[in-house]
């Protein structure tokens, strides 16, 4: 789920699965966007870091409609003062169905 080159953690491709299974979490795509992060905050934590070390995401979104509402859930996951840059893009065929897909990139800290 994740590679650490030199002081970067590269996160793979998350979506808002309930962890431990293929299911999508209920609920549209801003639950599925704060699942999808949960899932990476796991990942940083097993390897020792934390969301706060994100500098860079990326969301990819089946629906760039949904963008708004994706946003609110980014922004309220992250702390206001600290939010990582981000790109966003719409594409389809996202993993299980998914919504939304997030990778990242953090600090190895």
């Amino acid at each position: 789920d994740a590679t650490i080159v030199d002081n970067v953690i590269y996160v793979s491709g998350q979506v808002g699965n309930i962890p431990g299974t293929t299911e999508l979490i209920s609920g549209g795509i801003g639950p599925e966007t704060t699942q999808a992060l949960n899932n990476i905050k796991s990942i940083l934590d097993q390897v020792g870091s934390s969301p706060n070390n994100i500098f860079k995401c990326l969301c990819m979104l089946s629906d760039i409609d949904d963008y708004s509402e994706m946003n609110q859930a980014y922004r309220v996951f992250f702390n206001e003062n600290k939010k990582p840059a981000r790109s966003t893009f719409a594409g389809s065929g996202l993993a299980l169905g998914a919504k939304i897909e997030i990778e990242c990139w953090a600090v190895n800290k």
